[in-house]
C-alpha cells in the first residue's frame, strides 16, 4: 500500500487518484521543488531529510493511481520502512499549479485512456501546455462582447477522438451548434491541429528605431510545394505549461536571439485560422538594444532550430510588410498593428518612470 505525499496528497489529486485513501503518520522532513508535478517526467518534488513534517495518506492501489503513476513514471522509494509515491528529484523552484496539474490528470485519464503510457509519457509537456491554454481561454474570454446565438446552451459535444498525437495532435469533433435562427445543427464532424498558444515578440529599440526579424525554415510551406520555405518571421514559441505567455516571450527572446528584453507592450490577440487551428497568439513588442552587431544565430539545437538574425529599421519593417513582401501571418499583423500605433507607445515610453 503505497504513501501518497506532496502534489498525489493534495485533494485535486488525491480526490481523484485514490478516493479511499486514508490520513496517516507525516513524513519526516522537508519536499523541494516539484512546480511541474503532474505536468512532465521528472517533475515531481525532491525529498531534503531533516526536521519537518510531510502529511501523508495510506492509499489501495487504485486503477487509476496505478495507470497514473505509469504515464509519470512514479515508483514507490523506500523511506523509513515506508513505501512512499509521490517523489523524484525536481529540486528547482516556482509553484504548483494544483489546478493545472489535475485537470491534466483527468486529461490522460479520461480522454487519453485507450492509449499505452508509453505513448502519452514523451507528449507529456505538449499535452500540459495544451490544458493550460484551455484553461486561459476560459479565463481569459468571459468579458468580450457575446457574438451568436443567445443563451449559454449554444454548443453540444457528441464525441471526441484523437487520430494523430504525437508533439502536435489532431483532434476529431462531432458537434451541434444552436444557430442563428434558434434551431440546432446536425452533426458536424470538424478536426481540429492542436499546437497549444503561442507568443510572437517584435523586438524594438526605440533609440534607434529598428527591429529585429529573423528567418528560418518552414516545413509549412514545403508541404504547399513553396520554392521558398525560409520565411520573414519574428521571436515567437510555445507558451508552456506553469509560465504566462509574457515569460514565454521573454524566455524566447534569450533562446531565438540571445536578446535580453527589458519590456513587453501587448499587442493583437489573435486565432490565426480558426476554422481548422486551435492555436492562439499573443503578440507583443519587446523592447531591446538592437546595435549594429545584435545579429547573429540563434535557436536550440535539441529543437533543431537553425535561426539567423537580421536588424533593421522599422521603415524598412513597414515598407516590406506593405509592399507584400511578409508572408509571415503573425509578423504581418504585428508591423501593420506597431505602424498604427508607433505614436500611441512613444508617449507611454516618455512617460514610462524608467524612461
Amino acid at each position: 500500500m503505497p504513501l501518497l505525499i506532496g502534489a498525489l496528497a493534495h485533494p485535486l489529486l488525491r480526490m481523484r487518484l485514490a478516493p479511499e485513501a486514508v490520513k496517516a503518520a507525516p513524513l519526516n522532513g522537508k519536499l523541494q521543488g516539484g512546480a511541474m508535478a503532474g505536468l512532465k517526467l521528472a517533475g515531481f518534488p525532491g525529498l531534503i531529510p531533516g526536521e519537518g513534517h510531510i502529511p501523508a495518506w495510506d492509499s489501495p492501489w487504485t486503477d487509476e493511481l496505478r495507470r497514473y503513476a505509469r504515464i509519470f513514471g512514479l515508483t514507490p522509494r523506500d523511506i523509513d520502512g515506508r513505501d512512499v509515491l509521490g517523489l523524484d528529484d525536481d529540486l528547482g523552484h516556482g509553484a504548483w499549479q494544483p489546478e493545472l496539474a489535475a485537470a491534466m490528470a483527468d486529461w490522460v485519464l479520461d480522454r487519453l485512456r485507450d492509449k499505452p503510457p508509453e505513448a502519452i509519457r514523451p507528449r507529456l509537456p505538449m499535452i500540459a501546455g495544451w490544458i493550460a491554454s484551455r484553461m486561459r481561454a476560459e479565463a481569459e474570454t468571459r468579458h468580450l462582447p457575446k457574438l451568436g446565438p443567445s443563451g449559454d446552451d449554444r454548443v453540444r459535444h457528441a464525441a471526441w477522438d484523437e487520430p494523430y498525437g504525437d508533439y502536435f495532435s489532431v483532434e476529431s469533433h462531432v458537434l451541434h451548434q444552436r444557430r442563428h435562427r434558434g434551431d440546432w445543427s446536425p452533426d458536424m464532424r470538424r478536426a481540429v491541429f492542436v499546437s497549444g498558444d503561442a507568443t510572437v515578440v517584435l523586438p524594438w529599440d526605440p533609440v534607434r528605431d529598428r527591429v529585429m526579424l529573423i528567418d528560418q525554415f518552414r516545413a509549412g510551406p514545403v508541404a504547399r510545394g513553396d520554392a521558398q520555405p525560409w520565411l520573414y518571421e519574428t521571436v515567437a514559441g510555445r507558451v508552456d505549461a506553469g509560465e504566462t505567455p509574457e515569460q514565454a516571450a521573454l524566455r524566447e527572446g534569450i533562446e531565438e536571439a540571445g536578446l535580453a528584453i527589458s519590456r513587453l507592450i501587448p499587442g493583437p490577440q489573435n486565432y490565426p485560422s480558426p476554422g481548422m487551428l486551435a492555436e492562439y497568439l499573443y503578440l507583443f513588442i519587446g523592447i531591446a538594444d538592437l546595435p549594429d552587431d545584435a545579429a547573429g544565430f540563434g535557436g536550440l539545437e535539441i529543437e533543431d532550430e537553425d535561426i539567423r538574425s537580421h536588424v533593421v529599421a522599422r521603415s524598412e519593417l513597414t515598407r516590406i510588410a506593405l509592399a507584400g513582401e511578409l508572408r509571415n501571418g503573425p509578423l504581418l499583423t504585428l508591423a501593420l498593428w506597431f505602424e498604427l500605433n508607433i505614436d500611441r507607445i512613444r508617449a507611454e515610453l516618455d512617460d514610462s518612470p524608467t524612461a
